[in-house]
């Protein structure tokens, strides 16, 4: 099994986190911590943290100042940063601190089941050993860079469903069909036609408000924020 932390302020948010984990088959979750002091502890103490799933606003410090006194230390945990911080200045600074990966928040059971797939992945290969020749140093690279986007119906989008995925994501509540085709110049059969895609592979979650009279208007909402 991989064992993996889960650093998250928001204690409901590491639970469910921790939740997804246990989720993936060949993870366990550990006790979850919730401040840079606790996530250190956790590094410290327990028997073995394979990987650190780490958010960058902690109440103490940074999650960039936990990795580099994890590193300070002599504790080589991999590194995924799980952040609501899309600043590039952070994104280039998990870099150059060795984050493997950075997946930004909202996201739903399915952006961390794939990143998690694509890590075990490159352990397996890692584990391995011996010498690599070009194309499998390319792939130990690569690796985690592999799209963790579910393969699109026939006849869908790539730009498409990732502009109805912004616009989701971007939105303070649930959205209707009219009102997504608004903000990305799609028609609105377009924009149901997607919407009902992202709510049958879980990362939309479908919502009903009901008006005077009439059927109730559809409004989806992305997964995290249901």
């Amino acid at each position: 099994m991989i064992e993996v932390l889960v650093v998250d302020d928001d204690v409901r948010v590491a639970r469910v986190n921790a939740a997804y984990v246990d989720k993936v088959p060949g993870f366990h979750a550990v006790r979850p911590a919730h401040s840079a002091a606790e996530a250190l502890e956790r590094v410290e103490t327990l028997p073995r943290v394979d990987l650190v799933l780490m958010d960058h606003y902690l109440p103490d410090e940074t999650g960039l100042d936990v990795v580099r006194e994890m590193r300070r230390r002599g504790h080589q945990a991999d590194v995924i940063m799980v952040t609501a911080a899309r600043d590039v200045a952070t994104v280039q600074a998990a870099m150059r601190h060795g984050a493997l990966q950075y997946l930004v928040k909202p996201f739903a059971f399915a952006g961390l089941r794939g990143k998690l797939e694509a890590y075990a992945r490159l352990r397996r290969t890692l584990d391995g050993g011996g010498e690599a020749e070009q194309a499998e140093v390319d792939r130990i690279f690569g690796a985690l860079s592999e799209s963790t986007e579910p393969q699109l119906p026939k006849g869908h989008s790539p730009t498409t469903a990732d502009l109805v995925r912004r616009a989701l994501t971007a939105a303070e509540g649930p959205l209707s069909a009219q009102e997504i085709a608004e903000r990305t110049g799609v028609s609105r059969q377009t924009a149901q036609r997607y919407l009902k895609l992202l709510e049958r592979t879980g990362r939309a979650t479908l919502t009903l408000r009901y008006g005077d009279a009439g059927r109730p208007e559809h409004r989806y909402v992305w997964a995290t924020r249901a």
